[in-house]
């Protein structure tokens, strides 16, 4: 499928410290083969500066294609993504958070499959090729590590980080799967139900990783990662 507009949906909860300046990356990066971007700012119902600071960065940049979407109660990042995928009009998403943890120059690393007619879907590894990484949490990257063998094991996938936020998608795939986690299960769930498509072609690349800890707003945790461990299971064994 060729593809000539990339939708990148930015899930944001009480994001005012990082949002203009990944929304400033996001307009600043130039996609290879003139691919257009469309962003899709989903706001989960922000308390903070989140909502001002999107529609004011929209109103300083009438040229960029931003689509503005808020829920009325705060629901979760899968929720946030279940909104923007349906809104996606590109061939292809992408998934970007709205924190500086990824960058997205590193777009085009995953588009190349896709230029190439290779791939359907391409994941962002932070755990292979020869890119930044910051060194962080030991327990966390254990975990990482330990879900996606977990989730390979029943996808019969051999992928290195099924936890990755950089997931490009084609997006009537991704638009054809009843997706319904609503926090970070979405991750394995997209994952588990992609992986049955038929002949869907699932390529992965390396990228950076700019970490943050929890005092710098990394809202993962452990109750998280149970819970990862729980789709797993549910929608690999029981969906």
């Amino acid at each position: 499928m060729a593809i000539s507009k990339l939708s990148i949906i930015v899930p944001a909860y009480n994001e005012e410290r990082f949002v203009e300046s990944i929304l400033e990356r996001l307009r600043t990066t130039e996609l290879i083969a003139g691919i257009s971007k469309e962003i899709i700012v989903i706001n989960d119902c922000s308390t903070d500066a989140t909502e001002a600071k999107v529609l004011a960065y929209r109103d300083a940049h009438p040229e960029l294609d931003l689509v503005y979407l808020k829920h009325e109660f705060n629901q979760g990042k899968g929720a946030a993504l279940h909104t923007g995928i349906a809104k996606a009009s590109g061939e292809y998403c992408i998934v970007q958070d709205a924190d500086l943890e990824y960058d997205p120059e590193e777009f085009n690393i995953l588009l190349k499959p896709v230029i190439r007619g290779v791939a359907d879907v391409v994941y962002g590894s932070r755990f292979m090729g020869g890119n930044a990484h910051r060194i962080l949490f030991f327990w966390h990257s254990i975990g990482n590590k330990f879900l996606t063998f977990l989730s390979n094991m029943f996808t019969n996938l051999n992928l290195t980080d099924m936890e990755t936020c950089y997931k490009l998608f084609r997006t009537d795939m991704v638009q054809s799967l009843n997706l319904k986690e609503k926090r970070f299960g979405f991750e394995p769930e997209v994952t588990a139900k992609i992986s049955r498509i038929p002949n869907i072609r699932i390529y992965e690349v390396g990228i950076s990783y700019y970490g943050r800890t929890f005092a710098e707003g990394k809202k993962i945790n452990w109750k998280d990662g149970f819970r990862a461990i729980y789709c797993i299971f549910k929608y690999n064994l029981f969906s």
